[in-house]
């Protein structure tokens, strides 16, 4: 009997014993500091939609872990496992495994300054985020001009052409697919646009949100001055009130798709629907996506009775009140070119 009572004994320390030394074991693995690396940081990008095991595998690639089973098993007691994050993360060399779990878990990822200057054009916006890997160009210009993500927005146009707001984004990668990047972009011009309205302190032109943003629009590309702004914005007001064509350049090229350079008489006869040449009023949308500035001027035209403009050099113009005076100013500022 001393026999079958020191077994029972040597087999119940073995049951307490095997579950203290397999927690010790995980233990020390989740508070051992991770491979060493000569860099000083290491990003890593964890793809939304990803499942523990593909997590566990980009971390140990990209040697922010050892490639240890303990990894997975520590994320599961701890509960983090169903509460990473996807999105861009910087990582120091040698961090412990219970310290990457924090980090992905409170979702503390990398964001990267993307900045779409003033005047960008919706085809120019998805050249510059897919340069970068932010999106894929052609699913994000479908989706701009797809009526159903329009309407989701409550934009009455037939593409975001003038609404994907011009500023720095900060974006994860992981994070944000092309819907969201778009809407974003929209939400800002909203905000923008709202808030000009708001401290207007005066009554709207007579014209719509959209219109008001094909205005801008033209404005923005006819002058990158932007004290100019408000009395560019004037003449093409007073040029809609007396019913004169705009005869706007950057008009021409936008339905010509052309890029920037000198227009022929031809260019100018073209009948597109955006060349105010040809057409009365306004073209049917913006044919850019216009600043604040550019927004405001459009919003807010400065007092004047011009009717005319033409550039002295590249930063400024000369106004005039009939074609008499525009015409000599013509004149006299091609001579001095």
């Amino acid at each position: 009997m001393p026999f079958v009572g020191s077994r029972f004994t040597v087999l119940l320390l073995i049951f307490l014993g095997v579950p203290f030394l397999w927690l010790l074991w995980l233990v020390m693995y989740a508070i051992t500091p991770g491979p060493p690396s000569d860099a000083k940081r290491i990003e890593v990008v964890i793809p939304s939609s990803r499942s523990l095991p593909a997590i566990k595998k980009i971390l140990a690639e990209n040697k922010v872990i050892a490639d240890d089973p303990r990894f997975s098993m520590l994320a599961v007691l701890t509960g983090a496992a169903a509460k990473l994050r996807a999105g861009e993360y910087a990582f120091e060399p040698g961090m412990k495994p219970l310290e990457v779990l924090e980090l992905l878990e409170n979702g503390k990822v990398l964001y990267r300054a993307v900045t779409i200057p003033e005047g960008t054009e919706m085809a120019q916006v998805a050249e510059i985020l897919a340069a970068d890997g932010w999106i894929d160009s052609q699913q994000f210009l479908d989706l701009a001009q797809d009526p159903e993500v329009l309407e989701s927005m409550e934009i009455d146009a037939d593409s975001l052409e003038g609404y994907l707001f011009p500023d720095t984004f900060y974006l994860s990668r992981g994070q944000q697919d092309e819907v969201e990047i778009i809407r974003m972009m929209v939400n800002r011009h909203f905000q923008v646009y709202n808030d000009i309205v708001k401290n207007s302190g005066h009554d709207l032109p007579a014209l719509s949100h959209h219109e008001i943003i094909t205005l801008a629009s033209i404005v923005e590309k006819e002058t990158g001055n932007p004290d100019e702004r408000p009395l560019v914005a004037s003449v093409f007001m007073n040029r809609l009130a007396r019913g004169m064509r705009l005869q706007a350049d950057p008009t021409v090229r936008y339905g010509l798709k052309e890029p920037a350079g000198s227009l022929t008489q031809n260019d100018l006869k073209n009948p597109t629907p955006y060349n105010t040449y040809v057409i009365s009023g306004l073209p049917p949308g913006p044919i850019t996506n216009p600043g604040k500035a550019s927004i405001e001027a459009a919003i807010s035209p400065a007092p004047s009775d011009y009717l005319y403009f033409v550039a002295k050099d590249e930063t400024s113009h000369y106004f005039s009140r009939s074609l008499k005076e525009h015409n000599s100013a013509i004149t006299k500022y091609r001579k001095s070119k």
